[in-house]
Formats: C-alpha cells, sequence, structure tokens
C-alpha cells in the first residue's frame, strides 16, 4: 500500500525547489499542507486505487459512472479545498506556490493517478481561463472549478489529428448573441464525462470557416456541459454528449471519452454552445496555458508512478526469502542480494532524482509569477528550458521503475495480486500524454536551446558546475562522496559538448541532423540534472539523520547511473549519419 512520502517531498521543496526561507510562504503552511495532504491521500484515495483499477468506469446511455465509491471520495476531496490550492484568491483559491500544488499532485497520483487526472485537468483549464477568458465568462465559470464543484477538460484530439493540431475539423460558427456553435468529434477526452459533479467545462479547440488554414486559425471555446443561467443556475443541457470511452492498458477508472459536439439531439438548434477565450484564431496560444501546467503536472505523475513502485519493491524485498546472500547460511530477505540491492537503489535514486527536477521546474513558474522585468524574463526562459525536461525524464522513469517493480517482485509481479502490475500499466500513459516525449525533445532541441541566443542553457550549465564543484567541500569525509565529484564534472562536460553542437547544428540549418539527437540529449540532461540535483541536496546539513543516505544515494547515482551519459554523447554527435543510411532497413 502506499504512502505519501511527505518527508522526501518536504525535503525537496525547501533544498531543491528553493521554499526553505522563502520569505514569501509561511514554513508552517508548507508542512500543514503537504502532511493534510498525505493524510488525506493515504486515508481515501490510496485505499480505493485497486478497486477503481477492477471496476473501471461504465457507460450507459450517454453516462458515465465511475467505480463504486469514487464520486463520494472527490467531493470529499473538493470540499476539502484541495482543488483551488494555487489558484488566484479573487477566485476563490489560496495562492499558494505552484511548488506546493505540484507536491500536492505527485501525493493524489501516487495515491491514484486514475484518480488525480480529473482534478489535474481541472486546474489546467481554470489557469487558462483564469489566463485568458473575459471578466464575464470567469465570473461565471472560474469560481466552481476553482472550488472544485465543477471540473474542467482540455479536448485537441481528432481521429486525423493527434500531434498536429494544425489539421483539426472541429469547426465554431458565430451566432449574433456574441456565442459560437460547436460542431465536430474529439478523441481521447480524460474525464469528459462522469459523476463526480454536475456540470462539466469542456476547453475546445475548433477552426471558424474563414479562419486561416494550420495552426493560426484555431480558436479555443469554453464549452460547458450544461449551460448556465445568467443567476448562476444550471439550464438546459448543451449539445454534446459521450458516445464511448476506451478499452486501455491502464487507468481504467479514469473514462477516456469520444466527445461529439453538435450533433442535435439535445434541444432545437444543432450545434454545442460556446464561448471565445481570448481572440478568434489564436486559441492555440491560449490552450498552451494550459498544456504547459498539464506537462508538469504529467511529470508529478512520472515520479508518483515511480515512488509507489519503489515503495511496493522495498517492501516487497525485505520480506520475501529467497537463495542465500553471500555470506548468509540460511535464505535471505531477497534484499541482501547484491543485484536486487542495485535494483532497488537505481529505482530509488531514479525516482529522487526525477522529483528533484520536477519541483524545481515548478520553482521557476513561481519565480516567473513573482519577478518583474529582466528577472521574470529569466525565470521564464529557465521554466520554459525545463519544461520538456520535466514532462519527459520523470515519465520515462515512471515507466522503467515501475517496470524493475515487477522485476523485484518476480512471478508475483506479473500478476495483479501485488498492485506493480497497475503500476506499470497505468504509468505507460504519460510519455504519451501532453505532447510524446518525443515531441517533447524536437521542443527542447529546436525552440528552447536557441532562448537568448543560447545563452540560458549555457548559464544552467555553469551553475550545475559551480554545484558539482562545491561536492567534495560538503563533507569533510571525502570517502563517502566517493567519485561523485568527478563523475559529475565529466557528465556536464558531456552535457556542455552536446548543447554547444547543437545549437550549432541548428545555426548551420542541419536540423535532420539536430533532431536526430533530441531524445538521446534530453536524457542526457535529465540525467545530469538528476545527479547535480541529487548531490545538491546530499550536502545539504539537516538535523533528521539522513544525510548519510542521501550522500550514498547521490554517490550511487553518480557511479552507476550517470556513466550513461558517455553513450547519450556519443549517439548525439555521431548518429545521424548511420541513422539516415540505416533507413533503408525501414523497408
Amino acid at each position: 500500500m502506499y504512502t505519501s512520502p511527505v518527508d522526501d517531498i518536504l525535503f525537496t521543496l525547501k533544498h531543491i525547489a528553493g521554499l526553505d526561507g522563502d520569505a514569501s510562504i509561511d514554513a508552517d503552511i508548507v508542512e500543514a499542507v503537504v502532511w493534510e495532504a498525505g493524510r488525506f491521500c493515504d486515508a481515501t484515495i490510496a485505499p480505493a486505487a485497486a478497486r477503481g483499477d477492477k471496476e473501471g468506469s461504465r457507460l450507459a446511455n450517454g453516462e458515465v459512472r465511475s467505480p463504486s465509491g469514487w464520486p463520494e471520495i472527490y467531493r470529499a476531496w473538493a470540499a476539502a479545498g484541495w482543488n483551488g490550492l494555487a489558484a488566484p484568491m479573487e477566485a476563490g483559491g489560496q495562492g499558494l506556490p505552484h511548488r506546493l500544488q505540484i507536491a500536492a499532485m505527485e501525493i493524489w497520483n501516487g495515491g491514484s493517478m486514475a484518480f488525480a487526472l480529473a482534478p489535474m485537468l481541472t486546474a489546467g483549464a481554470a489557469e487558462a481561463l483564469a489566463a485568458h477568458g473575459s471578466d464575464a465568462l470567469k465570473a461565471r465559470f472560474l469560481p466552481k472549478m476553482v472550488s472544485g464543484e465543477w471540473t474542467g477538460t482540455m479536448n485537441l484530439t481528432e481521429p486525423h489529428a493527434g500531434s498536429d493540431l494544425g489539421t483539426l475539423r472541429t469547426r465554431a460558427e458565430r451566432r449574433d448573441d456574441g456565442t459560437y456553435r460547436i460542431f465536430g468529434q474529439k478523441i481521447y477526452i480524460t474525464w469528459g464525462e462522469h459523476d463526480f459533479t454536475d456540470n462539466i467545462v469542456h476547453l475546445v479547440l475548433a477552426r471558424l470557416a474563414d479562419a486561416p488554414e494550420g495552426t493560426r486559425g484555431i480558436s479555443l471555446f469554453l464549452v460547458p456541459k450544461f449551460i448556465v443561467n445568467e443567476d448562476e443556475t444550471l439550464g438546459a443541457r448543451n449539445d454534446l454528449f459521450c458516445h464511448s470511452i476506451e478499452e486501455k492498458l491502464g487507468i481504467h477508472a479514469s473514462p477516456t471519452c469520444t466527445m461529439i459536439y453538435g450533433d442535435g439531439r439535445f434541444g432545437a438548434e444543432a450545434g454545442a454552445v460556446g464561448y471565445l477565450i481570448g481572440e478568434e484564431n489564436r486559441g492555440l496560444a491560449c490552450m498552451f496555458t494550459m498544456m504547459n501546467n498539464a506537462r508538469l503536472a504529467v511529470g508529478a505523475q512520472g515520479v508518483a508512478m515511480a515512488e509507489a513502485a519503489t515503495q511496493g519493491a522495498l517492501a516487497y524485498a525485505r520480506e520475501r526469502r529467497q537463495g542465500k546472500a553471500p555470506g548468509a547460511t540460511a535464505a535471505s530477505p531477497i534484499i541482501d542480494h547484491p543485484d536486487i540491492a542495485r535494483t532497488l537503489l537505481t529505482m530509488k535514486a531514479l525516482t529522487q532524482g526525477s522529483r528533484a527536477i520536477t519541483y524545481l521546474c515548478a520553482e521557476a513558474v513561481d519565480r516567473a509569477h513573482e519577478a518583474e522585468g529582466d528577472e521574470r524574463r529569466h525565470w521564464q526562459d529557465r521554466a520554459a528550458l525545463l519544461t520538456p525536461i520535466a514532462k519527459s525524464f520523470p515519465t520515462d522513469v515512471g515507466v522503467e521503475v515501475a517496470s524493475l517493480g515487477i522485476q523485484v517482485h518476480g512471478g508475483m509481479g506479473f500478476v495483479e495480486e501485488t498492485g506493480a502490475a497497475r503500476l506499470l500499466r497505468d504509468a505507460r500513459i504519460a510519455p504519451i500524454y501532453e505532447g510524446t516525449n518525443g515531441i517533447q525533445a524536437i521542443d527542447l532541441v529546436t525552440r528552447k536551446l536557441p532562448l537568448g541566443d543560447g545563452a540560458h542553457v549555457r548559464g544552467l550549465i555553469a551553475e550545475l558546475s559551480t554545484i558539482a564543484k562545491a561536492v567534495p567541500a560538503a563533507d569533510g569525509d571525502k570517502g563517502a562522496w566517493g567519485e561523485t565529484a568527478a563523475r559529475l564534472d565529466k557528465a556536464i562536460g558531456e552535457l556542455e559538448t552536446t548543447t554547444r553542437w547543437l545549437q550549432s547544428e541548428l545555426a548551420g540549418g542541419h536540423l535532420a541532423q539536430a533532431l536526430a539527437g533530441a531524445t538521446a540529449y534530453q536524457r542526457l540532461f535529465g540525467l545530469v540534472l538528476s545527479g547535480v540535483l541529487l548531490a545538491k541536496g546530499a550536502a545539504v546539513a539537516v538535523d533528521d539523520g539522513r544525510q548519510p543516505q542521501r550522500i550514498a544515494l547521490a554517490r550511487f547515482f553518480s557511479e552507476n547511473l550517470l556513466g550513461e551519459t558517455a553513450a547519450l554523447a556519443d549517439a548525439i554527435l555521431h548518429g545521424a549519419d548511420s541513422l539516415e543510411a540505416a533507413r533503408i532497413a525501414l523497408n
């Protein structure tokens, strides 16, 4: 059974993500929020995860029924105020740092990823509405989205248009009263229909008849399940419905819906009533507010899956006796076998490193909101640079660690009884959500490396180098750190070399050469960040008795996992030609 890792989360928030000594929030509030989130999750969400996976969500007559007891859990969660942690206070939120919301998101996902998807999307929809909606729209919809009384969704994908949004066909028609009518089909809409709340607020991308081609002609519309009257009561059912829900590998309790807009089954006039968010033909920029929020939250999903898998594997390895470990005279707990210990340490180190990256990115988001002028631009660029890494690396790690968790369990991991299989099934969607990790790599290399004419990424690498150079001085006993400093220095050098090479290839117009190494570069960057941030945390002297363990884990990462960067660097620098030549093998 998953237990919220409150101590590890608090340590990362304070000493990696900069909340220690942050004057903008009281330390007692930080601790109270994380501890209470953990208590709620461990008592209500986590115990319902296996039941939700087994029962799944069911569609009948256009209505989705969630697993037994889940609507009550959601309503208790919303009533406790969890949905509005980082939302603006003027909309009924608590205005807390985004770092706290990401920490809470990790906790909810650790309890049940299927459950946490509903509030994750609602938070993103509310942020997009708050940033781009008219005052009238915000007054009517935002408070109930912030409170969790209504949920929100994101409607992008169509059967023919996945990541290539420029080809979407859902259409919008203007009406004289300032509203629009929406017609079309959207697929893969998470929590697009459910019985948690009495209204659902869909954010839908659609195209007007006179719009430009491609992404420049996309508009964003707010389309509620029920029309909201002037007195804020619910009125008629809008012309939209859930046609079907997908049979999926994982997240069974979360309904993944095919949504139909404007087929005329509700009301006299066909067309779902929609309200423009932002400006016509500028919808993709508005939706990116939600998508960037979601990408970081999906990164937290990866951390959560890795954490839950690590907890389960550790508990099993301590109890399961099999074979004799070196020096033992009787059957040993499998944790005593070197290979199992190595596997468990790999799981733990990757999980901790992923958490550090995710929270560091959330810190950049917070700093950008707080700062002004050049400082704001700096933190906006930092958040932009870290977002693709914070989405991709933790979600890849979530799958990797969940798979290792099954390996530790052996045959018991391959059956459903232990729950290890569910974690791998659930985790597998995260590298696909919100722009596949391959798309994140393209974004990182082509859009984020050029920020500030390439100076921003080089500045971050310099910061990482400064942290690494301080490692030997962090503890008088250099033996405890082993080769950590040297391994970090080597890996940072590989990151610097590949960064400059990619920037040079892009500047020279060699896009295919750069993109051939983009995914490897993204992985390399995530590994370096993980190693440096683990070392940074291990250097902090905290009176909790855990510093020796943190140093040992940072050393293990540097001496056992960081060596992968050399192979990745070689693939980035020298792999493009063989990739092009090998295309013949695909014929």
